[in-house]
C-alpha cells in the first residue's frame, strides 16, 4: 500500500460563536506550522481577550499529523481541550490551531454542557474556515558535469519537474521538489544518468 500523500490544511482562517447561559465562547481557528507559532497566537490571544477567563486550545502539526496538544486552561479536566481537538480531528485537518475563548456568564454549565460548548464553537470555526487539500512533497537535488546539462534536461522536462536554486558552471546543480508518491520512480530515472548524484533534501 502506498503512503497517503495528502493532507487536508487551513488557506483561510475562521471563527466561530457559541453562547449558553450567559457565557459565550469565541473560537478562532488558524494555519500554524510549528509550536512557537501556537505560542505566539496564544499570546496575541490573551492580549486581545485580556479580560476573558479561559483561552483553551487544540493544535496539530505536520502531513503525519505527529505534533499535537491541547489545554484546558483551568476548566474541568477534558472538558475543553480534547472536544477541540476532536474536531481537528473528525475534519482530518492538520497545520491548524484551534483556540477557544471563554467569557463566563455567572451560570455553571456542567462538565457535558462545557463539552457541547467547546465542540461547537471549534466545529463553527472549521466550518467557517476554508480547507485545501495538499500534497506531501520530497525535494531532491541534483549535481553533475555540464556536458550532462541537456540529458539532465531532457529528463527534468519529460517528467515535468521545475527547477529551482540552479547553479550552472562547470558543475551543475540544481533542486526539484516531487510528490512523495512519484519520488522513488523519478530519483532512478536521474540515477540511470551515469555521472549525476541525487541527494534527498528534505519533505515539505
Amino acid at each position: 500500500m502506498m503512503f497517503d500523500d495528502t493532507y487536508k490544511m487551513l488557506s483561510a482562517p475562521g471563527e466561530g460563536l457559541y453562547k449558553e447561559k450567559g457565557s459565550k465562547f469565541i473560537a478562532s481557528a488558524f494555519t500554524v506550522t510549528s509550536e512557537e507559532e501556537v505560542k505566539a497566537a496564544l499570546s496575541e490571544s490573551k492580549k486581545k481577550y485580556f479580560d476573558a477567563r479561559h483561552h483553551c486550545y487544540a493544535f496539530m502539526i505536520g502531513p503525519d499529523k505527529a505534533a499535537f496538544r491541547s489545554s484546558d486552561d483551568g476548566e474541568p479536566s477534558g472538558t475543553a481541550g480534547k472536544p477541540i481537538l476532536n474536531q481537528i480531528l473528525s475534519k482530518d485537518v492538520t497545520n491548524v490551531c484551534i483556540i477557544v475563548v471563554r467569557y463566563f456568564g455567572g451560570i455553571k454549565l456542567g462538565v457535558s454542557g462545557l463539552i457541547n460548548a467547546y465542540k461547537t464553537a471549534a466545529r463553527e470555526a472549521l466550518d467557517n474556515a476554508t480547507i485545501v487539500e495538499k500534497t506531501v512533497d520530497e525535494v531532491y537535488s541534483l549535481q553533475f558535469a555540464y556536458p550532462l546539462m541537456n540529458e539532465v534536461m531532457r529528463v527534468m522536462k519529460e517528467l515535468g519537474l521545475e527547477q529551482r536554486n540552479t547553479r550552472f558552471e562547470m558543475d551543475c546543480y540544481l533542486e526539484f521538489s516531487t510528490r512523495k508518491n512519484d519520488a522513488d520512480r523519478i530519483v532512478s530515472k536521474f540515477k540511470n544518468i551515469f555521472g549525476v548524484t541525487v541527494s534527498y533534501i528534505k519533505t515539505v
